[in-house]
């Protein structure tokens, strides 16, 4: 069986890869926000699901104001907007910098949705044809499955404790930390139970019993995925030597 004729999961890793490493290593606001633009029209072209992202970016929100007040108070730059006494708490160098990691997170979580848009039984299929071994290929497979998994067990014990009457945005910090150890304590229990569970099935299936592995599922990349591919590290080479070398 051979994958759908679509871009390859290979030319997706690729260029996701291509796209957060820009956004680590650009420290641009206008450069990074043409990275996130790019991004968006890359996932919209391959139909990807942005409603998630667009959620976890309204969350993302809230930390460009804590960014901005922590880079003011220890590395403060540019003009000052508040101060206390001779102290400034916000300047323009802050909120500069804090609209850099929102930009920076926003082009990591929209790059994610570009990854979603393949299988992870295809992610799997198109690491262990770069030569990654299979046991790394399945681990990631595993964190692909478990991840959502643990996203929804969070919300749901979220959403037992607000149907209890308890709002925790009332409750004084401290006893909050508290309730948030107890939420977090039989979670994270549960993870390593479904770990131990899965690694005895894993064991009964004879995992790594044999050295090769065969598969069902062949990828084959077509000239689109290698023009992709050549063109994606081809812009990432030439945008890090032009912004490093010429400060554009």
């Amino acid at each position: 069986m051979t994958a759908p004729t679509t871009l390859d999961p290979r030319t997706k890793l690729v260029m996701v890869l291509c796209l957060s490493s820009l956004a680590v290593f650009i420290r641009d606001i206008y450069v990074l926000v043409g990275v996130l633009l790019l991004s968006f029209l890359i996932s919209v072209i391959l139909k990807g699901n942005l409603f998630p992202a667009f959620k976890q970016m309204k969350r993302l929100l809230l930390l460009i104001v804590v960014v901005a007040v922590a880079q003011s108070l220890f590395a403060p730059a540019g003009r000052t907007i508040v101060a206390l006494g001779t102290v400034p708490i916000l300047t323009t160098g802050g909120l500069i910098q804090g609209a850099e990691f929102i930009l920076r997170m926003a082009v990591i979580v929209v790059s994610a949705t570009i990854v979603a848009t393949s299988s992870y039984r295809e992610i799997v299929q198109g690491l262990v044809q770069w030569k990654i071994p299979y046991e790394i290929a399945f681990m990631v497979s595993v964190a692909i499955r478990f991840l959502p998994m643990l996203i929804e067990e969070i919300k749901d014990v979220m959403l037992a404790i607000q149907l209890r009457g308890v709002e925790l945005q009332k409750i004084p910090l401290r006893k909050r930390l508290r309730i948030y150890s107890y939420i977090l304590t039989p979670i994270v229990i549960g993870t390593v139970i479904k770990a131990e569970k899965l690694a005895a099935a894993m064991e009964t299936r004879a995992f790594r019993a044999y050295p090769q592995r065969t598969s069902y599922m062949i990828l084959k990349m077509a000239s689109i995925d290698y023009m992709l591919i050549s063109f994606s590290m081809l812009a990432f080479i030439s945008v890090v030597i032009v912004y490093y070398m010429w400060g554009i």
